[in-house]
């Protein structure tokens, strides 16, 4: 096995490189099993913190953190309904994809001509991103969420006009 040799790379860059090529797993793969394993687990017992589904990945040979996990929630669109975990479905329609309460949104803002921000309840804008995530919008390029904050990038200022619409229209009814 040949390490690459950069003459401006140390030793200690030298082996984080080898460790990178060689030992790191097929990542999508593992994530995607992983994911399957997350779905399953919730689907089959009511689960509603993070660190009993890193215990039972664990227990079934996932090599999974609180950081993977929470990673794999926000993109699996795994919503908190209550005290537990739930699963969107996959027929679901826009309406069904992701419930939204009217009161979760509390307000919105323009940060420049295409980019929207939408300020939520505390611990509600993981929940609103993942409905606007979901909606088909075409004007929505992307959403970045905090806690109570997202960013909705869109296509246009035309485009950004029509999102604030349908959100005033969709969340804030």
């Amino acid at each position: 096995m040949q390490i690459l040799d950069f003459p401006s790379v140390n030793d200690n860059m030298r082996i984080l490189f080898y460790l990178c090529a060689y030992y790191m797993p097929a990542t999508t793969d593992i994530r995607e099993q992983r994911q399957q394993a997350i779905l399953d687990i919730i689907s089959a017992e009511p689960v509603g913190r993070q660190s009993v589904l890193v215990e039972r990945l664990n227990a079934l040979g996932f090599n999974a953190t609180q950081s993977s996990v929470s990673r794999d929630l926000q993109l699996l669109g795994v919503a908190k309904d209550g005290n537990a975990y739930v699963a969107p479905e996959k027929e679901a329609t826009v309406a069904q994809a992701v419930d939204v309460p009217a009161d979760f949104v509390r307000g919105i803002e323009t940060a420049g001509a295409n980019l929207t921000v939408v300020k939520t309840a505390v611990g509600a804008a993981q929940r609103v991103a993942v409905f606007l995530d979901r909606s088909g919008w075409n004007e929505i390029v992307g959403t970045v969420s905090g806690d109570d904050t997202i960013f909705v990038a869109t296509r246009s200022a035309q485009a950004q006009k029509q999102l604030i619409a349908r959100i005033q229209q969709s969340l804030l009814s």
